[in-house]
């Protein structure tokens, strides 16, 4: 089993360990077992229908070559000079700049971008965005992105549950032995968890699709300058997301600074640049 498909078990697995053990700590082992079968649940669906999910939650729209020749052309052009098949396009009706892959494999893979992207770069910029997305999608953690987002979004809505278990005295359960403080506790951990499944996806493949995007393009300067245009763009022109499925996209699309970059999602925008122009001069 290689690194990814790991990852991709380790999620199930963690969502499922959330589930059942808020459920015990909501109702006991009837909400264990009652949480046991959602999880299951949500791990199918998420295998097989969150990149549809991810892609309906943006109102992505799929296009064709003669709806988007240009986006279309560089895309196919990638696909072939990286050897693989040639993944769904789509577009997004939104001004802030920004693109991300999803799929469950190569063969089911789907590259979107915002209008705001392709009206912000120009054709190589626009190539070294869409070289480091099919980067992604030949190093198959497209699934792996895909899945964190849609637990992420399942985590968060374990809080939920949590906060309103306590406001209808659902901790007073005689087989919870936390009862409230239980709830309270899992109210406070679930954000939490939720974030660490996203800082899970390690920040070092965006490093690494760069520099595999870069090289699929063969313009890292392209690349550089385009992180570059996107970050100012974001800044400029914030993009109303899902908090779950910021880490996807090839720049984080909330406006403002996170924490010292703790908590972030996505590395330094500086550090990606450097980078990528050190890799264009050497």
């Amino acid at each position: 089993m290689n690194t990814n498909s790991m990852k991709t078990v380790f999620f199930m697995v963690l969502l499922m360990v959330l589930f059942i053990g808020l459920g015990g700590i909501l109702a006991g082992r009837t909400g264990m077992i009652i949480a046991f079968v959602i999880a299951m649940g949500i791990n199918f669906f998420t295998y097989w229908f969150s990149d549809k999910m991810v892609l309906k939650m943006y109102k992505a729209k799929p296009v064709t070559e003669s709806e988007a020749p240009e986006l279309y052309s560089i895309v196919q052009r990638l696909a072939t000079k990286g050897q693989l098949p040639m993944p769904k396009v789509y577009i997004i009706q939104n001004p802030s700049p920004n693109a991300f892959a999803t799929g469950r494999n190569p063969k089911h893979a789907a590259v979107a971008v915002t209008t705001g992207l392709k009206e912000l770069l120009t054709a190589d910029e626009l190539e070294g965005v869409l070289a480091h997305e099919m980067a992604h999608v030949h190093g198959r953690d497209i699934l792996i992105g895909t899945l964190a987002a849609t637990i992420a979004g399942a985590i968060m809505m374990l809080a939920d549950w949590a906060q309103w278990a306590l406001i209808f005295g659902m901790g007073d359960d005689e087989d919870n032995p936390l009862g409230i403080a239980g709830i309270i506790i899992a109210m406070i951990v679930a954000p939490l968890a939720a974030m660490m499944v996203q800082m899970a996806i390690s920040r070092s493949r965006e490093y690494l699709a760069d520099q595999k995007g870069a090289s699929l393009c063969g313009n890292p300067q392209a690349l550089a300058s385009a992180l570059r245009k996107i970050s100012a763009g974001v800044q400029k022109t914030p993009m109303k997301a899902n908090a779950a499925t910021t880490h996807m996209l090839i720049m984080n699309p909330l406006k403002g600074k996170n924490l010292a970059n703790l908590f972030s999602t996505h590395p330094p925008v500086e550090e990606r640049i450097k980078r990528l122009e050190n890799m264009a001069y050497a």
